[in-house]
């Protein structure tokens, strides 16, 4: 093991039993964290397996030299989450960095898309974010009113489907932009405690995009070849703000994929008028197109490309 840029920090990862998870509790304990790695061993459609891999993954990481314990609960539950980061407390003594990561898809247009559907992917990814926050944020609280110094980080899993939106992916594209205004929000909140809190957009190969997308997301055939989406490649983005080395890091939402790194703006106010006044419905409308022909063009949602 090396020393590197995690040494002494004791790290959660959410669904870290495989694909992106996986890749950031091995990434992390490469760089000297010891890992907390949850995982309720479920499918893609959250429908429960036949065996959680978070074991796996915690002898993989002591295989090395690591430090790792396994965690099965729900994060998505409020006993689950307090178990989380207990299970940290209790193993290691201290949490230094939470990454949420959690989730699973159940695809369908919009008029096909049940309620239970709906639920499921907005209390996995939405309250699977909350909870494990909430209950790290107390703790993290709780030591910084106690006068010890806390350099928390937290990193949360949006999806450019939360930023541009997916067709297919109702629930899941506003379970994702839910995490974004979940991350501002904690990120203003618990500044004043020394903790903080950003979001990545990740694109890569995964149990949730490797048969929906399977020709973007495909390993390539030639030997030797970069392989543009393993997850291994969003993992460096995310050790690093969930590092001490990310100081001053805090609010921000990044797009990672492959070997490209990119800061989102998110929204900013565009062309305004004002005319002190209230508007007739006409003159808003002619207003509103006026400004819509001095503004820039929204990207594309995905699937209408």
């Amino acid at each position: 093991m090396t020393a590197g840029i995690c040494r002494g920090r004791v790290v959660i990862v959410t669904g870290a039993g495989r694909g992106l998870g996986r890749a950031h509790a091995l990434a992390f304990a490469a760089e000297g964290a010891r890992v907390v790695v949850n995982d309720l061993g479920v499918g893609p459609d959250g429908a429960p397996g036949p065996d959680s891999p978070a074991g796996r993954v915690v002898d993989e990481i002591r295989a090395t030299g690591g430090e790792a314990v396994a965690h099965g609960g729900d994060v998505a539950s409020g006993e689950g989450a307090a178990s989380l980061v207990a299970a940290a407390l209790d193993s290691f003594g201290r949490l230094d960095t939470l990454v949420n990561n959690a989730g699973f898809l159940r695809d369908r247009m919009l008029v096909n898309l049940d309620e239970d559907d709906w639920d499921a992917v907005m209390r996995v990814h939405l309250k699977g974010h909350f909870l494990p926050l909430k209950h790290a944020a107390a703790h993290w609280r709780a030591e910084a009113k106690a006068g010890r110094e806390v350099a928390a980080r937290v990193v949360n899993t949006s999806s450019g489907a939360g930023l541009l939106g997916s067709v297919g992916q109702g629930n899941y594209s506003a379970a994702k932009a839910g995490v974004v205004g979940l991350t501002l929000v904690a990120a203003a909140e618990m500044s004043r405690y020394g903790v903080q809190v950003n979001a990545i957009a990740p694109a890569a190969r995964t149990r949730m995009t490797e048969r929906t997308f399977a020709a973007t997301m495909a390993a390539p055939d030639e030997p030797g070849a970069f392989d543009a989406m393993a997850p291994e490649n969003v993992s460096p983005l995310v050790v690093w703000l969930g590092s001490a080395a990310s100081a001053g890091v805090t609010g921000r939402v990044f797009e990672a994929e492959a070997g490209r790194i990119t800061v989102m703006q998110g929204w900013h106010p565009g062309p305004t008028a004002d005319r002190a006044a209230r508007w007739s419905p006409a003159e808003a409308g002619e207003t509103a197109l006026k400004l819509l022909a001095e503004s820039q063009p929204p990207q594309p949602v995905y699937g209408t490309r």
